[in-house]
């Protein structure tokens, strides 16, 4: 069972030639079911933002601390 999160950077965040900005939003899904997106490596938001827009996370140094992140899909 997968979980939906939408994926939100807090702030401009400029590191080794790579920007990030608060407008670069993501919704991605898990492949399994987790609290957090970030819980093996942010591996699904490190593909979907080198999809989306060529910007690549691991060059960055991005961590948790980077992004804020809420749960899309409400299950009781």
């Amino acid at each position: 069972m997968s979980k939906v999160f939408r994926i939100t950077p807090k702030r401009i965040k400029r590191a080794n030639g790579q920007v990030l900005t608060p407008d670069m939003t993501l919704t991605v899904t898990t492949r399994s079911h987790t609290t957090t997106p970030f819980y093996n490596g942010a591996k699904e938001i490190q593909e979907q933002y080198m999809r989306m827009y060529q910007f690549d996370y691991k060059k960055a140094c991005c961590s948790v601390n980077d992004f804020e992140f809420e749960k899309l899909d409400k299950i009781n």
